[in-house]
């Protein structure tokens, strides 16, 4: 595998909110995501059930998901794609969808099947301790 540079812009960090502070936004991130830049292929049956297949590149992982952009394939929550990255394959479950229009479109947030499978050599935790301690 390729090494990957951590990076993690400051919109990517969890933030910890005091639950008790009335107007707050609150976090529903499980867990920490990485702001990586790594080229990846699609396939699957879109929301049309026609076979696609298409490049496409991870905008950030955690440790159970992340988050794909430039898919331009029609996608529903609910399907299942596989994902490539360099030679491991894995199996993820599609959770969201950016918006038609706006600047999310193209991005897909996607839930990891392959609990087995180690598609990448990046520990979000790890990265995310390592990029807010710089």
């Amino acid at each position: 595998m390729t090494p990957v540079t951590c990076h993690s812009p400051p919109r990517y960090l969890k933030i910890a909110i005091t639950p008790n502070v009335r107007g707050a936004p609150v976090d529903r991130r499980r867990e920490t995501r990485v702001f990586v830049e790594l080229p990846i292929k699609i396939w699957g049956i879109d929301a049309n059930s026609r076979p696609f297949t298409q490049p496409a590149s991870l905008r950030n992982i955690s440790g159970r998901g992340a988050t794909l952009q430039g898919v331009t394939a029609q996608l529903k929550p609910g399907l299942l794609l596989d994902l490539q990255y360099q030679g491991s394959k894995a199996q993820f479950r599609v959770v969201w969808l950016g918006q038609p229009g706006t600047e999310m479109q193209g991005e897909v947030g996607v839930e990891n099947l392959s609990k087995d499978v180690l598609l990448w050599d990046i520990d979000p935790l790890r990265c995310a301790a390592t990029v807010g301690e710089g």
